[in-house]
């Protein structure tokens, strides 16, 4: 699943802008019920968004002309937004509940997408983290969505290389997790600060751009870029890592952190970086927040995190593992680079699983709905 897309921003003008989002399965009757969606592979190598019920049958897609990465949902209205993955230059926004077709929209010239964003809570905005290029900056993109994502201003992200973003439950605070590493479109996903990285969490005021907070790393752990996020009942974050240093001298990848609260890694008695293979490419909480998820593709497992002990408490596997997502048929759903979609509980047996044809899923499940 490493394929590069090559000249993102040609194609997307030349080819995508026209083609609309169709559908896969007929229906007879009433319309099969989205649960899921997810950037994805098909069998003859074209890259979409795909759109799923509970089972694992896809509804329809919307057809990419490079690789996705992960997707903003805004759940009221049913608006959805496919990231172009890191360093890519184009969003396309849909509609999850009709097939119209997408809209498409591009970073500045000078700038690029980390792959990840989120819509203010009335669905009027959205933030989107992207990379200043020649200021070597992070910054939170804002876009107005009823203009058709016109670009309307940006916040600093107060780091290097913003990665996903999200917005917390008082409805007025970003979390970003920025990753320290710099990158451009010219030099595809190569790292060009190993050794100047700044990782951080940071946590932003939504509407005046204001930093509420920041936690970095200590220069020890400089190279553990912090990627992916996600909120627990009581408003803390909980991060995933990525070791860009020597495995054998991986530090822990899963912490947590609060606007008043230190960043701390965790200490789990039996799982370690290595174990993981320096990498979690997915984090996801429980539908009631008292669960993280957290996926590491490269080992083929998840490992679960209850919240009130901060402790991994529960685990399974999964071959190329990766797309986490809150679900309501178990405690979470997990999709697969070899076209797996599994439900299954905390600590507790698999409820279901399916494997769809010729589909290989990317790195991020969202629940839709």
């Amino acid at each position: 699943m490493n394929l590069m897309a090559i000249d993102r921003r040609s194609l997307l003008l030349g080819t995508l802008s026209v083609i609309a989002a169709r559908p896969v399965c007929a229906a007879s009757g009433a319309s099969p019920e989205i649960a899921f969606a997810s950037a994805a592979r098909r069998g003859d190598g074209a890259f979409a968004i795909v759109l799923l019920t509970e089972d694992g049958a896809i509804v329809r897609d919307i057809p990419l002309s490079a690789r996705g990465h992960d997707i903003a949902l805004d759940a009221a209205s049913g608006r959805a937004v496919a990231f172009a993955r890191r360093p890519g230059t184009f969003a396309v926004a849909f509609e999850t509940a009709q097939a119209r077709e997408p809209v498409i929209f591009n970073a500045d010239e000078g700038r690029h997408f980390y792959g990840h964003g989120a819509f203010s809570r009335d669905g009027r905005l959205l933030y989107v983290s992207e990379n200043d290029i020649a200021g070597a900056r992070g910054v939170i993109g804002i876009y107005d969505v009823a203009a058709g994502y016109r670009k309307i201003g940006e916040h600093a992200s107060y780091g290097l290389g913003p990665h996903e973003i999200i917005l917390l439950a008082d409805g007025k605070t970003l979390a970003v997790a920025n990753g320290g590493l710099d990158t451009v479109p010219e030099a595809a996903r190569e790292n060009l600060n190993l050794d100047a990285m700044e990782p951080s969490l940071t946590f932003v005021d939504a509407a005046s751009g204001v930093l509420r907070a920041k936690h970095t790393l200590p220069t020890d752990l400089r190279r553990l870029s912090l990627r992916h996020i996600a909120a627990d009942h009581d408003g803390h974050v909980w991060f995933g890592g990525q070791w860009e240093g020597e495995l054998t001298s991986a530090p822990q990848l899963i912490g947590s952190a609060g606007m008043d609260r230190a960043l701390r890694l965790m200490t789990p008695p039996d799982t370690g970086a290595v174990d993981l293979k320096g990498y979690i490419g997915s984090v996801a909480a429980s539908r009631d927040g008292r669960f993280i998820a957290a996926s590491a593709p490269k080992a083929g497992r998840i490992v679960y995190i209850d919240v009130a002990s901060g402790m991994i408490t529960a685990g399974s596997l999964l071959k190329d593992v990766c797309g986490l997502a809150c679900d309501d048929v178990a405690d979470f759903a997990a999709t697969s680079g070899f076209g797996a979609l599994r439900h299954e509980r905390v600590g507790g047996p698999i409820v279901s699983a399916a494997e769809i044809a010729g589909l290989a899923f990317d790195n991020h499940l969202r629940r839709v709905g």
